[in-house]
């Protein structure tokens, strides 16, 4: 699988609105979020384009290997402004930070890119994983579980450090 090679980009600063929900790998509940957020996207003002964000916030002392660890799921779309948000939708900011970008094409349901990219890239990589949330960009070639899809994985990632 070593044709998925990232590009290292450094992300300025995005506004997004959008919704969110608390969910495990256990309690998947994307699908919900999606269903209740798309027929709503239109009343968001001001999008940069029509393309959504899949973002994905992790707490600090994330864990993986256990399915019921939760974490935070949003579903948004980039602004110029987000002083008007549409009700029961919050504003969310990307803060600036250097990512691996993996151009992936596939089915949204083939986990093998995100097993690819924690068990054989990073390791070998030079990078360690950083803080920041990690988000997919779902643009005009996405097509959710259809193999012929495309989306950019944006992964968080900072300079190993050789001070250990």
């Amino acid at each position: 699988m070593g044709r998925f090679e990232p590009i290292i980009q450094f992300l300025q600063s995005k506004k997004a609105i959008g919704m969110h929900m608390r969910m495990s790998h256990a309690d998947n509940k994307k699908s919900l979020l999606w269903k209740t957020f798309m027929p709503r996207r239109k009343e968001i003002l001001n999008n940069v384009n029509n393309d959504l964000l899949s973002i994905t916030v992790y707490p600090t002392h994330y864990y993986p290997a256990d399915s019921c660890s939760e974490f935070e799921k949003w579903a948004v779309v980039e602004v110029t402004d987000n002083t008007v948000i549409p009700a029961n939708m919050e504003s969310f900011v990307l803060e600036d930070g250097l990512y691996a970008v993996f151009h992936y094409k596939g089915s949204s349901n083939d986990t093998s890119i995100f097993q690819y990219i924690f068990t054989e890239w990073l390791p070998a990589s030079g990078y360690t994983l950083d803080q920041h949330p990690h988000f997919e960009v779902l643009g005009s070639l996405y097509k959710n579980a259809d193999p012929v899809s495309e989306e950019d994985i944006w992964i968080p990632i900072k300079p190993q450090s050789n001070l250990n």
